[in-house]
């Protein structure tokens, strides 16, 4: 697990993963159903997560990683949680189990309320080893990581982890915390939950916002009917040039493209759900559905 923590403040912010944070989502919607996925409709509950300066330090780590395992509904073992000097913030074997070993950085120790947000990551991988659900690369493979994380309830640890003042910063996760914020505002669109109550950073607080921006923005890009005037007169414009040729067209500045086939013509263009793309024929308003996650869109081709 990539440990973002700096002491000039340079956390790199906005949204420069997009891409392959969205394919994560489409993978995970593949891999696991809209079933699977719709079982994780709770968060964890931050009071599984608590960290007191009080606790035993061993014990607690691994109350916290128990929850952490049950609420992903990986098979219930023992986790077995060290502590040793390390580069990175978090390690796990992978191994068949019974148990589950998982190694955090020695300064954890001493950052308690941090160890739910790197046993969140370590115990994702768990999960996605045995789904058998991986990406090709390191760097890919670890932004599925903390979508998955995200997307299934347990990530907000992540982005609360987020925290930054004038000398310093910290963040957990190779995604940035707009990144993060924008996978939790995802899920929240799904299960109608606001993970900003959970927040103990107010930095974390603001990259949600900045996230949630974003996602709101998937839901009003044409040819979905919430699309706005500008994104409309657009696609009006880019409807009537592929009307007028032959063949694809596809301009990478807009995410839809049209063809034209024996049927006349279609549009597709991402799920704001999945990012799944979608093939519906171009006469109008009309309702399509989602074939990976079944979401019901309202569109106007």
């Amino acid at each position: 697990m990539s440990d973002g923590r700096v002491g000039d403040g340079g956390v790199v912010h906005g949204f420069p993963h997009l891409d392959a944070v969205r394919s994560a989502i489409t993978a995970l919607y593949r891999r696991v159903s809209p079933e699977g996925v719709h079982a994780y409709a709770t968060s964890l509950a931050p009071a599984d997560a608590a960290f007191s300066d009080v606790d035993d330090l061993h014990l607690g780590a691994q109350r916290v990683a128990a929850a952490l395992v049950g609420h992903l509904r990986l098979p219930q073992a023992r986790v077995v949680v060290g502590f040793r000097r390390m580069e990175h913030a978090a390690s796990v074997e992978l191994t068949a189990g019974p148990e589950y070993f998982i190694e955090l950085n020695d300064r954890f120790r001493t950052h308690r309320r941090d160890i739910g947000a790197a046993l969140a990551h370590e115990i994702t991988h768990v999960l996605l080893h045995r789904l058998g659900l991986e990406l090709p690369g390191t760097r890919d493979n670890e932004i599925l990581t903390d979508t998955v994380t995200a997307y299934l309830g347990a990530g907000w640890l992540l982005l609360d982890a987020f925290r930054q003042d004038a000398v310093s910063s910290q963040k957990l996760g190779y995604l940035t915390p707009e990144e993060f914020g924008y996978v939790l505002a995802k899920r929240a669109e799904v299960f109608g939950e606001d993970p900003s109550v959970w927040f103990t950073s107010p930095q974390a607080y603001t990259a949600y916002a900045e996230g949630r921006a974003q996602a709101l923005r998937d839901l009003r890009r044409p040819p979905l009917t919430a699309a706005g005037w500008a994104g409309r007169r657009r696609y009006a414009k880019d409807r009537r040039d592929a009307g007028a040729g032959a063949g694809s067209v596809r301009n990478p500045a807009v995410p839809y493209a049209f063809e034209r086939g024996a049927q006349g013509l279609r549009v597709s263009f991402p799920c704001p759900v999945c990012h799944q793309r979608v093939r519906v024929p171009v006469r109008g308003r009309t309702r399509a559905r989602c074939g990976l996650c079944r979401t019901v869109l309202e569109c106007d081709t």
